[in-house]
Formats: structure tokens, sequence, C-alpha cells
């Protein structure tokens, strides 16, 4: 399915996950945008290269072969909402953290509640991995695709990670 964007002609693709489908929305070579979203009919009329590589990395994700993505991004939000995103990227494959770890890791430690919201508004999901953020007390915190798609994902990289 094509639509055509001011900036971009846009592409969208399924790929379905052991804990549900994922829509993933991407120009020719970037992806713009990846969630899991509920049934629906699907359809993948043009698979472009960047969506063909995206749907690749995320099954080897899934099954437990990836544990980095090598995928052109091009992140839609605010400056601190892209150096969170950043930040985001850089927890490693099978590792947590908190918005306080991220806040200041941005140098900005007191914009925990900021991180939170820019991590909720995230909108390349496993790929950018807003759901390694743990509360500062080490429970499980909310998660866009479902807590118990969060806890799934943090038992499968750690799993991976060993």
């Amino acid at each position: 399915m094509a639509t055509t964007t001011s900036e971009t002609q846009s592409f969208t693709a399924y790929y379905q996950s052991p804990i549900g489908l994922v829509k993933i929305v991407g120009s020719r070579d970037r992806i713009l945008w990846l969630k899991f979203v509920g049934p629906q009919q699907t359809s993948d009329a043009h698979l472009t290269p960047g969506l063909k590589k995206c749907i690749a990395q995320i099954d080897e994700y899934f099954k437990g072969i990836r544990k980095k993505f090598s995928i052109d991004l091009l992140l839609q939000g605010t400056d601190f909402q892209k150096s969170v995103w950043h930040q985001l990227q850089k927890i490693p494959h099978g590792h947590t953290a908190s918005y306080g770890d991220i806040a200041r890791a941005i140098c900005n430690p007191q914009a925990c509640r900021a991180v939170g919201l820019a991590n909720g508004k995230n909108p390349v999901s496993i790929i950018v991995p807003c759901h390694r953020i743990i509360g500062s007390n080490g429970t499980l915190t909310g998660y866009g695709g479902g807590l118990w798609r969060k806890e799934w994902l943090l038992k499968n990289e750690k799993a991976a990670f060993f």
C-alpha cells in the first residue's frame, strides 16, 4: 500500500511476530514507523529495499539471532525526543535502564518525566528499544504495545543474551 506525503512517498508492510502483528511504514530506504497493531487485513504490495531489510532484521531479532539493528531510520520528532531515542539505541541488548538513567545520559538529570513522554512517543518500537526502560525501582513501567509484550521482549532478549 503506497501513500504520498508532502516530503516522501511511504509504503507499508506487516510482520507477524510471535507476540502480534507489527506494522512497518517506510520510504524507499528508511523506516519511519514500527508498532504492534491489532488484527487487520495486510498487504505487502510493494516491499521497498528499506522494508525488506527491516522485515529481515526484525525476523532475526525475534529468532534471537540479531542483537543490534542496522536499519536507516527517519525519526520525526523534536530535538529533545530525538536525543532520547538516540540514547535508547545505546542500551545494550539484554539490559535495561530507567528514565533517570536516560535523563542523566543526555545531560538533563531533571528531565525524567520528559524522557518518559519522549519514550512513549517513540515511533519505531523494538528498533529504538523503548521496551528496555523500566522503573527506577526495577519494576516494569508502561509500554504502548502492552506490558505483557514488554515482559516477553525483555525475557526473550535476556535468553538470547546469555
